[in-house]
């Protein structure tokens, strides 16, 4: 009998068949040793849209919410180019999973989607919405490598056992789609003026903008105070100088400027004496493994250009090449049963290094500790080592790879010293404390060559007594909170604001905090709710800032909905789904929860003042003609999607997308400029293409007709370079 596999995408499904080494590749899927190994595209089924119910919603009518359906159903998903229509790629594909579902020779079904909550949906809405009697499974992979893929297929669970996931992941789609629907069309009717745009209210986004809102406000509203510093500079008997900053009560800043002052006055003609000398040793830990808000952290702070949606997708397209495992993980250390494996794969990792001999694999409680893995462990490299990355994936790769290594580097250590000199005039009550520092062990911090700046304090001893020879007075004003950046903001995310203030990622707060459930949103859709965030309009990006828009300010200050904005509140929500997958909390309640939160809030919002917060004005554009159309003559115009032919309503399929998969693949758009010179000559010259290994290339691209239908595509001609010598 063959068992039919489904994989959340293509390219998972050629790892499960290269894993099996099937080589028989059919019409959407491949099939040989007993398995056929199919795919979907992400989701292919969608929830239906509310007029879908009843065609009286086809209109916003604020007398038509709060809406409910009494029950939950699925359609093909929609033509991301036009939302009327099915997405006919989706259907098709449907359409072939369902029939390998159906032959007579297939006893078994195995969902391979995402281990997570997404994943599990994903399988389940294609699978039961056949409602087959078959026997279905899962299989629950970190990584697709061959070995991981054919001990997973030996290990397969029965799909029951997902249930508890798969309500969690039903609930989160099914509450976030009534809260978005109803109170996205009432904000929208009661607060916007004009048509062709939408007030979106989503139970995510929201809160996310409070944290950008409130830290806009700390700043806009902080007054700054003036301080004041006092330093000495002192001289050993070996002619040493150090400096000491004047300290009393424990406090270094004064706020009055003439108590420093008078201190200053009664050094002159002083001397003064070593109170105390501490000297220690101290350790430095790496910090914990990578989960994904931490790498995009990293990421977004170190390298110009990134965002954490774009790290997102190279982590996720170094996991479908195999290279790394599952990325939208919360946990910062791995399960112990993974030892024998990291082992193997830091033992691939390390060769021809040079500090090869410096890295030691151990069980370690810091890398591995069942008690503090959520769901997945962290991110970490598998064992095959990557032939060719593209730049973008050299770097989320190489900051993967460094940070696994440092684990199994030498702790760094260093020597802390404090002097604590006192001035021999008992006017001056305080004393003045000097800090130094050097570097004793490397350690770890050589992956990444991260230097260590050394303070080098003289050799002295208690009692001895040194000569003041300079002191200075130094005022400073105290300075404003600093405006969120992707990587802040996604930190207070994923604690929900508890354990916010620490900056150490490495903090037991910060873990407890992330293992506690409260969260807005998860390691998966917080990137997604940030390009959301900005493509609304309700916040932007000043360089690595962010900030709150006009528009994003009026919603929040007007929007009467409190509790959204609160963290605690949604917080529990995200709390009370991983409850749902933990089985102590029901789906049916929670969506009982949901559905009396929303019949309220539309409520509220129908009672609320008439305030408008938004105006939509339709700007006409004057109409470009960019050329004639191929195909039928008519003129070619710019869209919001595309270059496309005016004659589209008369069923003209001439377009060139702006999206263009094959020009995004060189990381390219096209621009009015190449359009025209296609129309114009058939041929354009395009410079600045990017290869897959991430080189630059020019070359001339056509854009030709296929023969057996109405469709276009690509053509690319290398430009080579003829040098000519010229011999005088």
């Amino acid at each position: 009998m063959t068992k039919v596999v489904i994989a959340e995408k293509p390219s998972v499904a050629k790892n499960i068949a290269d894993a099996l080494k099937i080589k028989g590749r059919n019409n959407g899927y491949f099939e040989g040793n007993g398995y056929i190994i199919t795919w979907a595209f992400g989701h292919l089924l969608q929830l239906l849209d509310a007029k879908d119910y009843d065609e009286k919603m086809a209109k916003w009518r604020m007398e038509n919410f709060p809406f409910i359906p009494h029950r939950f159903r699925y359609k093909v998903k929609s033509d991301p180019r036009n939302r009327g229509k099915e997405d006919s790629g989706a259907r098709k594909q449907l359409k072939i999973i369902y029939s390998l579902i159906k032959r007579h020779d297939v006893d078994m079904i195995i969902s391979a989607c995402d281990f997570d909550r997404e994943g599990q949906i994903i399988g389940d809405t294609i699978i039961y919405n056949l409602k087959t009697q078959k026997q279905v499974y899962r299989l629950l992979l970190n990584e697709w490598t061959p070995d991981e893929v054919l001990k997973g297929l030996q290990n397969i669970k029965p799909n029951t056992e997902m249930r508890p996931l798969q309500a969690a992941g039903i609930s989160r789609q099914w509450a976030d789609w009534v809260i978005g629907i109803n109170l996205t069309s009432v904000a929208t009717l009661k607060y916007q003026k004009g048509s062709g745009k939408a007030l979106n209210i989503g139970r995510v986004l929201l809160p996310t903008l409070k944290i950008i809102y409130d830290r806009d406000k700390e700043i806009e509203n902080f007054v700054p105070e003036d301080y004041f510093k006092l330093v000495a500079t002192f001289k050993t008997k070996d002619d040493i100088e150090y400096e000491g900053t004047y300290v009393e009560n424990e406090k270094e800043k004064f706020k009055s400027k003439e108590t420093l002052k008078l201190i200053q006055q009664a050094l002159i003609n002083q001397t003064a004496t070593i109170l105390d000398k501490k000297v220690e040793r101290k350790k430095e830990y790496p910090p914990y493994l990578f989960n994904l808000s931490n790498l995009q952290g990293f990421i977004t702070s170190k390298y110009k250009g990134w965002t954490s949606d774009k790290v997102l997708k190279v982590a996720q397209s170094l996991y479908e090449k195999k290279y790394i495992t599952y990325p939208r993980t919360a946990s910062v250390v791995l399960e112990e049963s993974l030892v024998d494996k990291v082992a193997k794969v830091l033992n691939n990792l390390k060769k021809g290094l040079p500090y090869e001999n410096e890295i030691t694999f151990a069980k370690k409680k810091r890398v591995f500790n069942n008690s503090k893995v959520e769901s997945h462990s962290a991110i970490i490299p598998t064992y095959l080592l990557p032939k060719s990355l593209t730049r973008d994936e050299e770097i989320i790769y190489h900051a993967i790879k460094n940070r696994f290594i440092m684990q199994f580097m030498p702790i760094a250590e260093h020597e802390e010293t404090k002097i604590m000199t006192k001035v021999n005039n008992d006017k001056i009550k305080g004393l003045f404390t000097s800090k130094g520092k050097v570097q004793l062990v490397e350690g770890w911090k050589k992956v990444e060559k991260i230097e260590s700046k050394d303070t080098i304090l003289p050799l002295v001893n208690i009692d001895e007594v040194v000569n003041i020879i300079d002191h200075k007075l130094t005022s400073h004003v105290t300075k404003p909170p600093k405006h969120h950046t992707e990587k802040t903001l996604i930190r207070v995310m994923e604690t929900c604001g508890k354990g916010k203030d620490k900056e150490d990622e490495n903090s037991e707060e910060m873990m407890a905090a992330i293992l506690s459930g409260y969260s807005i949103g998860t390691p998966a859709t917080r990137a997604e709710i940030i390009k959301k965030l900005k493509d609304v309009g309700y916040m932007a990006s000043q360089n690595k800032n962010l900030i709150c828009t006009e528009l994003g300010r009026k919603l929040v200050e007007t929007f009467p909905v409190k509790e959204l904005f609160d963290l605690e509140f949604t917080g529990r929500l995200e709390k009370t789904l991983s409850d749902i997958e933990k089985q102590k909390f029901t789906k049916e309640n929670f969506l009982n929860l949901i559905f009396d939160f929303t019949t309220k809030s539309v409520n509220t919002i129908k009672n609320d003042k008439d305030i408008i917060i938004n105006e939509v004005t339709k700007e006409k554009k004057s109409i470009k003609v960019l050329g004639k159309c191929p195909l039928c003559g008519h003129e070619i115009i710019e869209g919001q999607k595309g270059f496309g032919c005016s004659n589209w309503k008369n069923g003209c399929k001439f377009v060139i997308w702006k999206n263009d998969k094959f020009l995004a693949s060189m990381k390219k758009k096209p621009t009015k400029t190449m359009v025209k010179m296609l129309l114009k000559n058939g041929v354009t010259t395009v410079k600045g293409l990017t290869s897959k290994k991430g080189n630059k290339f020019d070359a001339n691209l056509r854009y030709e007709k296929n023969p057996d239908n109405e469709y276009f595509s690509w053509k690319m001609e290398f430009i080579k370079e003829v040098v000519q010598k010229v011999n005088k």
